[in-house]
C-alpha cells in the first residue's frame, strides 16, 4: 500500500540530502513537497498541516552535528513524527484476568468485520483462550453462514439463534457462555453500507447489554477519508477502544492509516494483510513508519520467518545448499513456507530499500501456485535429479500441470538461478534489481 507514498517521500527528501547545512529555505522547500505528498496520499488536511508544522519546528531548532548530514537529520525527525502520528507505541488488546472477556466488533458492511472476528478468535485460541464467536449480525444470513464456515476451519464454536433481534442474541450468548465456561466472547455485529440512525441505536444497545471489555472498530483502508469519517461517527456513539485496519495489502494510498488515529484519538491495535486466517498482526507504529520511510521492517520479517520455519528443516536445508544438493522437493517445501508468511510483495516490502524497487518489478503472487503445479507433475526421480528433464519429460509435465512448455522451461531456469542468487544475496547483503526480475514467473 505504501510503496507510492514511500517513493514520493524519498524524492522530496532529496532536496536537503547533500546540502551542507539545514536552512529555513531548504527545509521549507522539502516540507512543502512532503505536505503535497501527504495530501496526494489522502491524508486528512488538518493532520498533514499539523505534521508539517511539528517537523518544521523541530528541524529549525536542530543543530547539525559533524557525524550526520542534514538529510539524515530531517529523515530522523520525520520518522519520529510519523511514529507519533501513528500512536507512538503498540497498544495491547485488553484481556480480563478473571471472568469473561467480551470483545465487540463494529464497522460498516464490507470492511472485513466477520473475517477479522475469525482471525482474532484463532489468535486468542492459540493463546489458550476458550473462545466463542457470536453471530450478532441477524440481518444477513450470509454473514452468519460465513462466520460458521470460518469458525469450522479453526475449530471455534459459533453461537447463533433463529431470531431477528440482535439484542436477544447477545443476551442469550452471554448466558450460554457462562454455562459452558467460555472465557472469551467475540461479537460480530451488523454492518450497513452507510452509517444510519437505526444502526447506531443497535450498536449502542448491544454495548449496554454486553458491557464489553474491548470495542474494536474495523476500517477498510481502501476507503480513504470515508473510513475516517465513519470512525468519528462510531466513536461518538460507542466510544470504541481501538482500531483495526484491514486490506493493507491493497493498492490504496494510505491516507486512512495515517489520519485515523490522530482524528479519532484511538490507537490502531491490529492490521490485516490478506484473507488468510493467520494474516493478522499486532500494530507497531515504529515498524510501519520505517516501511513508509523506505527502511523496511526487518523485525516483522524475522518474526514471520520464525513462526513459519522449522528449525530442524532449516538446518537440513542449509546442509543441502552447502553440498549443492538442493532439489525440487526442497524447493516445494520452501514455497509452502513462503506462502504461509504472506504475499511476495508484502514480504519484499519489509526488506530495507526494497519498496522503490518492487514498484517496477512484476511480482505475481499467483506465480507460486503455477510453480507448485509444475513440481507436483514431476516424478520423484525428476524432482531429485532435474538434469534428466529432457524435451519429452517437459512436455508431459506441462500437460500434467496445465501450463505451457515455456512455463516449465522458465521455471527450470529460475530454479537453476536460485542457488546463484542465494550466493549473490549473502555476498552483497541484499537484493539487486536484476534479482527481483528473476522472481517473475510469468
Amino acid at each position: 500500500m505504501f510503496e507510492d507514498l514511500s517513493l514520493k517521500l524519498d524524492t522530496a527528501l532529496k532536496k536537503v540530502i547533500g546540502q551542507g547545512r539545514l536552512t529555513e529555505k531548504n527545509i521549507s522547500d522539502s516540507l512543502r513537497e512532503i505536505r503535497r505528498v501527504l495530501l496526494d496520499a489522502d491524508v486528512n488536511y488538518k493532520v498533514a498541516k499539523e505534521f508539517i508544522e511539528k517537523v518544521t519546528s523541530k528541524a529549525l531548532g536542530k543543530e547539525v552535528i559533524a557525524s550526520i548530514s542534514p538529510g539524515q537529520l530531517i529523515t530522523k525527525i520525520i520518522f519520529d513524527e510519523l511514529v507519533d502520528l501513528l500512536g507512538g507505541e503498540k497498544s495491547e488488546l485488553k484481556i480480563n484476568a478473571s471472568g469473561i472477556t467480551t470483545i465487540m466488533v463494529v464497522g460498516l458492511q464490507g470492511s472485513g468485520k466477520t473475517t477479522f472476528c475469525a482471525k482474532l478468535a484463532k489468535r486468542l485460541k492459540e493463546s489458550r483462550r476458550k473462545v466463542l464467536l457470536v453471530a450478532a449480525d441477524v440481518y444477513r444470513p450470509a454473514a452468519i453462514e460465513q462466520l460458521k464456515q470460518l469458525a469450522d476451519k479453526i475449530g471455534i464454536n459459533v453461537f447463533s439463534i433463529n431470531e431477528s433481534d440482535a439484542r436477544k442474541t447477545v443476551k442469550d450468548a452471554l448466558k450460554f457462555a457462562s454455562q459452558q465456561k467460555f472465557d472469551t466472547l467475540i461479537f460480530d455485529t451488523a454492518g450497513r453500507l452507510h452509517v444510519d440512525e437505526e444502526m447506531m441505536k443497535e450498536v449502542a444497545d448491544i454495548k449496554e447489554i454486553v458491557n464489553p471489555t474491548e470495542i474494536l472498530f474495523i476500517v477498510d483502508a481502501m476507503t480513504g477519508q470515508d473510513a475516517v469519517n465513519s470512525a468519528k461517527t462510531f466513536n461518538e456513539t460507542v466510544d470504541f477502544d481501538g482500531i483495526v485496519l484491514t486490506k493493507l495489502d491493497g493498492d490504496a494510498r494510505g491516507g486512512a492509516a495515517l489520519s485515523i488515529r490522530s482524528v479519532v484519538g484511538k490507537s490502531i491495535k491490529f492490521v490485516s494483510n490478506g484473507e488468510k486466517l493467520d494474516s493478522l498482526e499486532v500494530f507497531h507504529p515504529d515498524r510501519l513508519a520505517s516501511r513508509i520511510m523506505g527502511k523496511g521492517d526487518v523485525i516483522s520479517l524475522v518474526e514471520k520467518a520464525q513462526q513459519s520455519f522449522d528449525e530442524r528443516q532449516a538446518e537440513q536445508l542449509e546442509e543441502k545448499l552447502k553440498k549443492n544438493k538442493f532439489d525440487f522437493d526442497d524447493f516445494l517445501k520452501q514455497i509452502k513456507v513462503i506462502k504461509k508468511m504472506g504475499s511476495l510483495s508484502s514480504l519484499l516490502g519489509m526488506v530495507p530499500g526494497m519498496s522503490s524497487q518492487i514498484r517496477n518489478a512484476q511480482i505475481d503472487d499467483n506465480a507460486l501456485v503455477k510453480v507448485e503445479a509444475i513440481i507436483n507433475s514431476m516424478t520423484i526421480k525428476e524432482r531429485r535429479n532435474p538434469k534428466i528433464l529432457n524435451g519429452n519429460r517437459r512436455k508431459r509435465i506441462a500437460r500434467g500441470s496445465g501450463t505451457s512448455i515455456q512455463d516449465v522451461n522458465r521455471m527450470l531456469k529460475q530454479f537453476s538461478q536460485m542457488q546463484k542468487m542465494i550466493g549473490r544475496i549473502s555476498g552483497k547483503g541484499g537484493f539487486s534489481q536484476s534479482s527481483l526480475k528473476n522472481l517473475n514467473f510469468n
